[in-house]
């Protein structure tokens, strides 16, 4: 015989139970919800503020970056006396093109030996890359063969324009996205404009204080001297 699904209305006390249960079910669930949400809550107190974290990590990481790159500025500034100590060949310079050096800064860039002597004074200040960049460019306009021209792009961009060397050279952001786009077909002229903004910033910013360093001040004080002695 099949079973009968009974329809009809539920006794008072089988409802009474059904209603208690009932409560203690969601009594239990709503209880169960808020150990979950204490639970959930005390985890959450305990786990480091992500943001903060976040802020701390780069703020760290960006200081031990710059304090990284100082120890291999000093680290190559060894290294770069003993490589790359060979200056231009030239004459010694007479006392008129010393004291001619403090006239202009083109008149000092035009001569080879007061380049050298300029370069000297940077590597005191710790920023012979500067002059370094700017014969390379100098160099490689003179350069008329196509594959030549570009090794020594690429070379003169390891050296002086990626941020990962150590002799990188201070470029603004323009400067250095005309770069990268010219780097994709070199020519002679790929630096031209980064050449013309390290220039401008030896000529403002060392080349006064060239002027006032015991370096020059010897050359023209010794000069004299030899030129009243004979």
């Amino acid at each position: 015989m099949a079973d009968v699904l009974y329809t009809g209305p539920i006794p008072a006390e089988r409802a009474g139970e059904l209603a208690m249960g009932g409560g203690r079910s969601e009594t239990s669930a709503l209880s169960g919800a808020g150990e979950a949400r204490g639970l959930t809550t005390t985890q959450n107190s305990q786990r480091p503020n992500a943001c903060c974290f976040c802020w701390c990590c780069c703020c760290s990481c960006s200081w031990n970056e710059e304090e990284r790159r100082k120890r291999r500025r000093r680290k190559r500034i060894s290294q770069d006396t003993k490589m790359e100590t060979k200056l231009e060949t030239c004459p010694k310079p007479s006392v008129e093109e010393i004291r001619m050096w403090s006239q202009s800064f083109d008149k000092l860039m035009r001569n080879p030996a007061g380049r050298n002597v300029f370069r000297e004074f940077l590597r005191t200040e710790y920023s012979e890359e500067n002059m370094l960049f700017w014969l390379a460019c100098e160099d490689l306009k003179q350069e008329i063969n196509k594959s030549a021209i570009e090794e020594k792009a690429r070379s003169i961009y390891e050296d002086y324009i990626s941020i990962l060397s150590p002799k990188e050279v201070s470029l603004d952001a323009r400067v250095r996205e005309v770069i990268n786009r010219k780097m994709q077909d070199p020519t002679p002229h790929t630096f031209e404009d980064a050449q013309l903004q390290i220039y401008t910033l030896m000529h403002r910013d060392s080349y006064p204080r060239f002027l006032s360093s015991n370096i020059y001040k010897t050359l023209v004080q010794g000069g004299s001297r030899t030129s009243s002695e004979s």
